[in-house]
């Protein structure tokens, strides 16, 4: 067994450890009737009278968003393909929680989809193995409960949803979830990521100081200030142009109702006062941020990204997402969603054979948290 020093230790508490799972052979089948009725309904309800849903695959569209354009009159009249695919399988074919809906998401992947749900050791990978990787997590569940989506992105070659075991009477474990489109419309990557059922709080401010207490200061990026008015092109701005240079510039983007939801933490951050304080408690040297794949929303975004600890190779994976206010255009919404170091996780695996409809070992009353607060 591999020995850890005192910073694997510190890495492993913050889920800082990147491994990979196996991969399985399943032959699949089509996209059932239910599904493609929903997306078809939904697609044909744009404006745009190519939004179709052609022979159970969605073709996503070439063209970025334009800020010059009004994101309200823009998102009501662009499509939302990925939006449509992700939430005809989650709710109409129920595809974690059935067979059907399994074998219907297996269906629409890309043969080369890669699907890294960041609870396992490693990713999934090609069409055949997601589909018996879906129907392992259905098989798992036990017949009990199902996956609700709090919130959704609207994106259209990729999205990202907030989500909920449920059960008829409690709720649950919670996550994210992104998903990407290829130019056929089928879903070419997956980074699914579970909230950790251990959540450190304030003590991982303590431990990433511990670990990179010999970094040096980085000269901070020059950018030219903006004022992004879309979803994705305002978390690219924040965290590609702007990087934590200045938290001040960040700051003017949240709303007054900020609702900032970090799952290294119990309870969520629901002043700017209190987010302010969270940005500048991480804003040290030796921390790296490095976003990696961003959907195309309008009113709401979701994108991967890894953090990188100076003199540390494995990376932290995360995934957030970001939601507007339709009015103001300033974020009111915020859940970050950092991997768990030992995969599967422990305390999440225990829970889930214990309470498979829940993933946790305590449910709270359904609907007591709406939107997935």
């Amino acid at each position: 067994m591999k020995l850890l020093n005192e910073p694997s230790l510190l890495l492993l508490t913050l889920g800082l450890t990147t491994e990979w799972s196996t991969a399985f052979q399943h032959q699949t089948p089509a996209l059932s009737r239910s599904s493609q009725a929903f997306v078809n309904s939904e697609l044909a309800a744009s404006s745009n009278p190519l939004g179709v849903a052609f022979g159970k695959i969605f073709q996503p569209s070439s063209s970025s968003s334009s800020s010059s354009q009004t994101p309200s009159s823009f998102s009501s009249k662009r499509l939302c393909r990925a939006r449509a695919l992700v939430k005809s399988l989650v709710e109409e074919d129920k595809c974690f929680s059935t067979d059907e809906g399994a074998i219907a998401f297996g269906n629409v992947c890309a043969i080369n989809v890669v699907y890294e749900d960041c609870f396992e050791p490693q990713p999934i990978v090609g069409k055949a193995a997601v589909t018996e990787y879906m129907l392992d997590k259905v098989a798992k569940r036990k017949g009990s409960g199902d996956t609700r989506i709090d919130r959704i992105s609207d994106g259209d070659t990729a999205c990202g949803f907030a989500w909920t075991w449920v059960t008829e009477k409690e709720e649950g474990l919670r996550g994210t979830t992104f998903v990407q489109l290829n130019s056929n419309g089928e879903i070419q990557y997956v980074r699914e990521i579970p909230e950790p059922l251990f959540k450190p709080g304030d003590a991982t401010k303590s431990l990433l100081e511990a670990i990179t207490q010999d970094a040096e200061p980085r000269p901070k990026p020059d950018y030219k200030p903006k004022s992004p008015t879309i979803a994705n092109e305002l978390a690219k701005y924040l965290f590609i142009d702007v990087q934590g240079a200045d938290v001040s510039e960040a700051m003017r983007f949240f709303d007054d109702s900020i609702v900032y939801r970090d799952f290294n933490y119990e309870e969520a951050l629901r002043t700017k006062d209190e987010v302010q304080t969270f940005i500048e408690d991480f804003s040290f040297p030796g921390i790296e941020f490095r976003p990696d794949r961003f959907d195309d929303g309008i009113d709401s975004t979701c994108f991967t990204w890894d953090v990188c600890l100076d003199g540390q190779e494995d990376t932290i994976k995360g995934v957030s997402f970001y939601e507007l206010d339709p009015e103001s255009r300033k974020i009111t919404y915020v859940r970050d969603v950092p991997e768990s170091a030992m995969k599967p996780a422990p305390l999440g695996g225990l829970a889930r054979n214990l309470r498979p409809g829940l993933g946790v070992f305590q449910g709270v009353p359904i609907g007591s948290r709406p939107g997935g607060k």
